[in-house]
């Protein structure tokens, strides 16, 4: 199987599930929040019907269009969080190439308290896989958000 980076399942959902928790913590003024893709496949789709069904369920609105990462995401963000570990080399990659990256680039996985370092992506799956990666992204989301900045 192909292996999809477009910014259209994992991504988005993490997106919406750290919006949520910012605004419910009403933080929100303190964070600028987006999500982006590694590859161009999808660029200018909305999430995965799948995914915004399963966020739906859990009252979480999601309103983003895929795009991919650029240049300024390295040199504005302070962190870029991935999925997987074929994300954080492709992300890796990419912020040598720009010259004044400040973004920490890590594992979303890094910060969840059951230890699950990968989210997997649920575009091949069902809708079990993509409320597992809302639960995951919730406890790492979670985790993140605790941790002084």
């Amino acid at each position: 199987k192909e292996k999809r980076a477009g910014n259209i399942c994992r991504s988005p959902i993490a997106e919406a599930v750290f919006r949520k928790l910012v605004t419910d913590e009403k933080v929100e003024n303190k964070w600028r929040i987006d999500s982006a893709a590694t590859s161009a496949y999808e660029i200018g789709n909305p999430p995965d019907y799948r995914g915004q069904t399963c966020m739906k369920k859990h009252g979480i609105t999601m309103n983003h269009i895929a795009r991919q990462i650029t240049k300024d995401d390295f040199q504005s963000f302070d962190y870029i969080l991935c999925m997987d570990e074929s994300n954080l080399r492709d992300l890796k990659r990419k912020s040598n190439q720009v010259k004044d990256c400040k973004a920490k680039i890590e594992l979303l996985g890094t910060y969840d308290p059951q230890k699950q370092l990968i989210i997997e992506d649920p575009y091949y799956g069902n809708e079990k896989d993509f409320e597992t990666v809302y639960e995951q992204c919730v406890r790492c989301c979670k985790a993140f958000l605790e941790k002084p900045h």
